[in-house]
């Protein structure tokens, strides 16, 4: 009791340094606490939109106006007046006509054709959404798509791919007969399609008989532009020499390097692990043949994950028929299609 005496002792005595507008704001807000206090019934005092709002203004002005409220805590005015800001500002944010939104499914396709094509600026991407049949605006189309730091340009696969119709490559390797003589096997491979262009068999190598060899696997107008291949000493001057004839560029690889012409050093696995290593070649023209019939079935029916399941030479999906299986290499492989 002797507490809020003295405390009512001292707001007298500070009331003559208090400007008339806040007494008068601190005594509505006292008068509106004993009426919203009247108006309970029992339970917990309820305070409408219409009271809310009151005090919010008058905190608005007067933030002095805290000491005085008892039914509400200063900080649940303070979350009242916060949550007044934001919905003010979502009314005066509100969209008023103007373009329409642009929808996801439309800001993801412009986002992707930004991805995928780095070298279409907004002019381009909007053309092909004019011809798609979407609706939008050049400057919205330019909003959503990319941001590049970089000046745009494209991928190494992209960069391959272009280039792989261009480039061949080729090497030797090694194959034991069942009198324990050693073969060697010829291969040349595309790089576009991976197909097995030239295939052949001799028992003395010669730099002649490997030039011999890239003029019967190219015509004159199917000539790569470049020809990948190892340091091998069986290329020598004449190979060389007939590369250059044929409008070839040599690239030999680094030495010590298989993995810089990885694609014929695969082709060569593949032809161990799922051809010779299973059979026991005879003799030069047994394994000429064996080689000729496991090419026909590498580029013609053997499907290749690096080409999305298809083969070198593509083929076609066979929907109607009844399946069918063919033997190949003796029930090494099959081909299975419909009839």
């Amino acid at each position: 009791m002797m507490i809020g005496l003295f405390c009512f002792a001292l707001a007298v005595l500070a009331s003559p340094f208090r400007s008339k507008l806040r007494l008068e704001a601190e005594n509505a807000v006292l008068r509106h606490q004993l009426i919203v206090l009247r108006r309970r019934r029992r339970g917990r005092v309820r305070l409408t939109n219409l009271d809310r709002w009151f005090f919010v203004q008058l905190y608005r002005r007067f933030p002095a106006i805290l000491k005085v409220l008892t039914i509400i805590r200063p900080e649940t005015l303070v979350r009242w007046h916060r949550a007044g800001f934001r919905c003010y500002w979502r009314w005066k944010s509100r969209p008023r006509g103007g373009r329409p939104p642009v929808e996801t499914e439309l800001r993801t396709l412009i986002r992707q054709m930004s991805v995928e094509n780095p070298l279409w600026g907004a002019p381009r991407i909007h053309g092909e959404l004019l011809k798609l049949g979407f609706e939008v605006a050049q400057s919205s189309v330019a909003k959503y798509m990319v941001k590049r730091r970089v000046p745009p340009s494209q991928g190494w696969r992209t960069f391959l791919h272009n280039h792989a119709p261009d480039v061949a490559a080729m090497d030797l390797f090694v194959v034991p007969t069942v009198s324990f003589d050693l073969l060697y096997a010829f291969v040349i491979v595309r790089l576009d399609r991976r197909d097995l262009v030239w295939i052949n068999v001799t028992a003395h190598p010669t730099a002649e008989w490997v030039a011999r060899q890239i003029t019967e696997a190219f015509p004159w107008s199917e000539a790569p532009r470049y020809m990948i291949r190892d340091r091998d000493c069986i290329y020598g001057a004449v190979v060389t020499r007939r590369l250059r004839a044929m409008g070839i560029r040599d690239k030999p690889v680094a030495p010590a390097s298989p993995w810089q012409n990885g694609f014929v050093e695969r082709l060569i696995g593949s032809i161990r692990r799922e051809c010779v290593d299973h059979i026991i070649v005879l003799g030069e023209m047994n394994l000429r043949r064996v080689l000729k019939s496991y090419a026909d079935y590498y580029n013609g029916i053997r499907t290749h994950r690096s080409l999305n399941k298809d083969a070198p030479v593509s083929r076609p999906v066979q929907r109607t028929g009844v399946i069918s299986s063919r033997a190949i290499l003796g029930g090494l492989h099959h081909h299975y299609a419909r009839v």
